[in-house]
């Protein structure tokens, strides 16, 4: 299967970001458009940056093609991962479709030292904090409660609760500024996570406090079905302004962009300067979650106007054109991606059943009679099974 790009290879012209559907406005000044960091177009074409080069000059084009890497490795373990879902063997799967630049350029900004705090969605995160893939897939397969050590690669356990994980970031940050380490934190949430309580609070906190904290909302403009503009008057970035630190949208399809903001805005975390806010304006091109039909709330007309603007086809678009790279590269990454997704096939289906007693374990510190009560209950449920099957 083609897993570099969902576009096609052929150069497309540029899509605006607005649906010609006439049923989404825009949440800027009329006439205006939200100033966006960008150093790759669409095209693949690199564009300068006075105040964000620099973040970037010495990615040599081995470093490239790994950021290459990153993305088509992660969108192939992710197709796997929808595909399993649908076959019966994942309760439930998120799809980073279409953010992979976000993610793999935010993720491999980040020193081994620092914390992540991410939320459901991150795999490519994941995958630039050495977290081995097939571990991701046990929390939605039921067999266990995250499946990796979060102190092993300074990569917390994926947090379901809507936006609470930006309040654990802050705290931790705030822990860390105390034991005046130089390292930072990193919390990644949604759009539709901004318009929670708890986001707000650990805005407040971290700018009071000066938390080395960076919160990376990745905009993929779809809160399920709610568009960002049913959720603010203003780009998302902005809203840092009223909590007193800055804020900066970001192409989040442009791979070297999100690198060297996020290199930026860490920077600030480490040196003293604060927290930051980072909007990587991005595109979920397939459903919010497995459970989920995109096609009851937007049309295709935009969905293939993203297409246009898909961050692996872009970077590949600028590899070639700089003769960083040749065909035999991307035909080995081909043969490595399918044997990622049969690796994690293979692992899924390997996975053994939990302990079906499990779930009583770790709710109260002590014993508890409710608890007790409901596992006795349980016990008799599960022997009635095979009372019936004895009986047969």
């Amino acid at each position: 299967m083609t897993v570099e790009s969902t576009a096609a290879r052929k150069p497309r012209r540029s899509a605006g970001t607005k649906s010609t559907a006439g049923k989404r406005t825009t949440a800027t000044t009329p006439g205006t458009e939200p100033e966006l960091v960008q150093l790759l177009t669409p095209e693949g074409e690199r564009v300068k940056n006075a105040e964000y080069d620099k973040y970037v000059a010495g990615v040599t084009p081995e470093e490239l093609r790994g950021l290459y890497r990153d993305m088509v490795l992660t969108r192939r373990f992710d197709a796997e991962a929808t595909s399993l879902q649908r076959q019966g063997e994942l309760g439930l799967w998120a799809s980073l479709l279409g953010q992979e630049a976000a993610q793999i350029g935010s993720g491999r900004a980040l020193r081994d030292d620092d914390y992540v705090f991410p939320t459901y969605r991150e795999h490519g995160v994941a995958w630039c904090r050495g977290v081995d893939p097939t571990n991701l897939l046990g929390m939605f397969r039921g067999v266990n409660n995250g499946g990796w050590d979060p102190n092993g690669n300074n990569f917390h356990l994926y947090t379901i609760v809507i936006g609470s994980q930006t309040l654990h970031a802050t705290g931790y940050a705030m822990g860390v500024a105390k034991d005046g380490a130089d390292s930072a934190v990193i919390a990644y949430f949604g759009d539709g996570a901004s318009s929670q309580g708890d986001v707000a609070e650990s805005f407040t906190f971290s700018a009071v406090y000066n938390a080395p904290v960076v919160f990376f909302c990745q905009n993929n403009q779809w809160a399920i079905s709610e568009p960002t503009e049913k959720q603010t008057r203003v780009p998302l970035y902005q809203r840092a302004q009223g909590y007193g630190f800055p804020g900066v949208r970001v192409d989040g399809n442009d791979v070297l962009a999100c690198l060297a903001v996020t290199k930026w805005a860490l920077e600030r975390a480490r040196s003293g300067e604060g927290p930051t806010l980072v909007e990587a304006f991005t595109y979920r091109m397939g459903a919010h979650t497995t459970s989920d039909d995109p096609t009851r709330y937007r049309g295709d007309e935009e969905r293939l106007a993203w297409e246009a603007k898909d961050p692996i086809l872009r970077l590949r678009r600028f590899l070639e054109a700089s003769n960083h790279t040749d065909e035999r590269f991307f035909e080995e990454l081909e043969t490595e991606s399918e044997a990622l997704g049969r690796r994690v096939r293979e692992a899924v289906r390997a996975m053994p059943d939990p302990d079906h007693f499990a779930i009583f374990e770790n709710v109260y510190a002590d014993g508890h009679a409710l608890v007790d009560e409901e596992r006795a209950q349980f016990a008799a449920y599960q022997a009635s099974f095979a009372d019936e099957e004895g009986g047969n």
